[in-house]
């Protein structure tokens, strides 16, 4: 069988962005301040990466077979 599925959660994507790019800065020798200011547009740069699987920054649609136990990343039209 397969079938589309479409995934709603407003916050997640952001949420996710910014946590990898607050960890990633972790590791930086800059002060906190630093880190916040670069952070901003760290998050906006990846943020926009995601805009390939991502149709409005909170929607994923993904199509599942269960035949062949697939789940796929359907890409933006």
């Amino acid at each position: 069988m397969r079938f589309t599925v479409t995934m709603k959660d407003p916050d997640t994507l952001s949420d996710a962005v910014r946590d990898a790019v607050k960890e990633s800065l972790l590791k930086l020798p800059i002060t906190q301040d630093e880190r916040d200011i670069l952070a901003e547009t760290r998050v906006e740069t990846e943020y926009g990466k995601c805009r390939k699987w991502f149709r409005y920054g909170e929607y994923l649609e993904v199509e599942v077979d269960t035949d062949l136990m697939t789940c796929t990343v359907k890409a933006n039209p």
